[in-house]
């Protein structure tokens, strides 16, 4: 099992996706309004424009600001043009040079 980057800095475990598609469609309009109603929507668009719903095996539907080509690409182990995969900023290089030595 992997995890799959669904924007900012969100991720999904790959063998839970059954489905990416596009929001544009009216039963894709319809399929996300009822998951709403029944409290099984996922909103990790960050205020942005949904661009891909991701339908898991869990019947939730999760609303990414990622387009669904990018998702799939990222799916199948592809780099996207884009992909940040080394964000290490938390980690800070030792270059010898202490202060307090």
């Amino acid at each position: 099992m992997k995890f799959i980057n669904i924007g900012f800095g969100n991720m999904v475990a790959d063998i839970r996706i059954v489905a990416i598609a596009s929001p544009e469609s009216a039963p894709i309009k319809r399929l996300v309004q009822d998951a709403r109603d029944a409290g099984r929507v996922i909103d990790v668009s960050c205020g942005r424009r949904t661009r891909a719903v991701i339908v898991t095996d869990s019947d939730h539907i999760i609303l990414s600001a990622i387009q669904s080509e990018t998702i799939a690409s990222r799916l199948h182990g592809e780099n996207s043009p884009g992909d940040d995969i080394s964000e290490d900023t938390d980690t800070e290089k030792d270059t010898g040079n202490d202060k307090d030595a």
